[in-house]
């Protein structure tokens, strides 16, 4: 690997560089206990996040009302329903999972 261009050798963002969406509604227990591990993860990587209320946004509504809570990762899905700690952190520090 030491001679491929450096155009293949991509490094994976800085954690900082990442942002964190939490898809999620009221009065869902799920969604409360996957915005308290979102939240764990990205302050202790310094991590920016933000969460976005599916019945406020038709868009994602469509695209994710079975899903909720909804994990994105610079705008991807990363994860549905439970959120795993130690998942969720290393698919920020580009760890493998």
């Amino acid at each position: 690997m030491a001679d491929m261009s450096p155009l293949f050798r991509r490094k994976p963002p800085a954690p900082g560089d990442r942002i964190v969406t939490l898809v999620r509604k009221s009065g869902c227990h799920l969604c409360d206990d996957a915005q308290a591990v979102v939240e764990k993860v990205c302050a202790d990587l310094g991590v920016p996040w933000e969460q976005k209320d599916i019945t406020e946004d038709a868009r994602l509504y469509d695209q994710y009302w079975e899903q909720i809570p909804v994990v994105l990762i610079d705008g991807e899905q990363h994860t549905f329903w439970r959120v795993n700690e130690e998942r969720l952190r290393k698919a920020l520090t580009g760890g493998s999972v």
